[in-house]
């Protein structure tokens, strides 16, 4: 099968949404079908041969965050001329509410489309103020995929229709072993976070007056930080006395994520909400990490209601604090947690997840050799 996947947010700045489409694509090769990506992207950058730029990106306020997408006249004659090339058997977007890519290729598009939702906000006026304008596109879509049923909800609500249920896959077996980086964790015990430190969602604001409250008791222990954002800002909001104790890797490669998830004893995610899976948490899973997270509803559910990581009351640095304790303390514990970790996350393996989707692909196929084709614009049909 020739498929076509439209990411929405830039290549170049690590994300949900973008490792959710690169797996999903490297899932895919490895089944035996043809996959090109179109993302927006540096041109300089060096791109698996899969992988189609287009274009570079501009910053966007969306769903609580900072987006870098491409939109305009420029980005839809890249992907109309994308999808000619391409002779696509299947298009699959993502986010295709966002104003971006996917959007644009809704609209361009004539065939089989089938569109994932990853977006979890109830809230959403940008998404309510535009979807009269979003359900123009959103009526050529054939198939709908949900990553959770937080972002199900979402798409129900403020557009209407429903969706297939299939999760975030991770690739189980790329977080299962890895050596802890150099000195990690540490006789003093180590606390890892991994996301954008200057996202105030991602919750790093949480967990360092979390710290604070615990360091003094607990001489030795580290705060390990990996993601871009300013390491000397979020020091800042701690103790000098423990900001030392404060290691920021900055933006790591994929290679070093993975070796930092087994470089702690307990892996906190205290995102505050937004999140409509938590891909974080299946790789975490994925290394065995003893995890200590936010009980939004996305976490909650990947872990289980708690019986495979630890549940703390979101935005609460002392309920944080309060657990990270027990943890630290209790090393059967995290053992067990650990254990019921890398059950819990073997549904998610890429394996699966990717058949699910081909599954969804097939039930959109008409008749056999009608590919995906883009519609021409209307100076063109004159």
């Amino acid at each position: 099968m020739r498929v076509g996947l439209v990411c929405p947010y830039t290549w170049d700045v690590p994300g949900g949404v973008q490792q959710h489409v690169g797996d999903l694509a490297e899932a895919l090769i490895g089944l035996g079908h043809r996959v090109s990506v179109l993302a927006p992207c540096d041109s300089e950058t060096e791109l698996p041969p899969h992988i189609v730029s287009a274009g570079r990106a501009i910053a966007v306020p969306y769903n609580g965050s900072v987006a870098r997408l491409s939109f305009g006249l420029r980005a839809a004659a890249k992907v109309r001329r994308w999808i000619r090339e391409g002779d696509f058997d299947v298009l699959h977007v993502h986010e295709p509410a966002a104003p971006s890519l996917s959007l644009l290729a809704c609209w361009v598009a004539e065939g089989p489309i089938v569109a994932t939702f990853h977006t979890s906000n109830p809230r959403s006026r940008a998404m309510a103020a535009s979807a009269t304008m979003l359900r123009t596109a959103l009526e050529k879509v054939n198939g709908r995929i949900a990553v959770s049923e937080a972002a199900r909800k979402t798409l129900v609500e403020h557009l209407g229709g429903d969706a297939v249920l299939i999760p975030n896959g991770v690739l189980v077996d790329r977080y299962t072993e890895a050596e802890p980086l150099q000195g990690w964790p540490g006789e003093g015990g180590a606390i890892g976070f991994l996301g954008r430190m200057d996202e105030p969602r991602k919750g790093l604001s949480v967990l360092l007056q979390a710290f604070d409250r615990i360091g003094p008791d607990f001489p030795g222990l580290r705060l390990l930080l990996a993601g871009p954002g300013d390491a000397e800002e979020a020091r800042a909001k701690i103790a000098p006395a423990l900001r030392d104790r404060v290691v920021s890797l900055g933006l790591v490669s994929e290679a070093d994520k993975v070796r930092v998830y087994h470089s702690v004893d307990v892996f906190c995610a205290p995102n505050l909400g937004g999140e409509s899976f938590g891909i974080v948490l299946t790789e975490a899973m994925s290394a065995g990490a003893a995890i200590l997270a936010s009980d939004i509803p996305a976490f909650r559910h990947v872990l289980r209601e708690g019986r495979a990581g630890q549940l703390f009351p979101t935005g609460d640095p002392a309920a944080l604090a309060a657990g990270a304790v027990e943890l630290l303390h209790d090393p059967d514990r995290r053992a067990a947690l650990s254990r019921a970790a890398r059950v819990a996350v073997q549904p998610y393996d890429w394996s699966a997840v990717a058949a699910d989707v081909v599954r969804v692909y097939e039930a959109v196929l008409p008749e056999p050799d009608a590919p995906v084709v883009a519609a021409r614009p209307v100076a063109e049909t004159g």
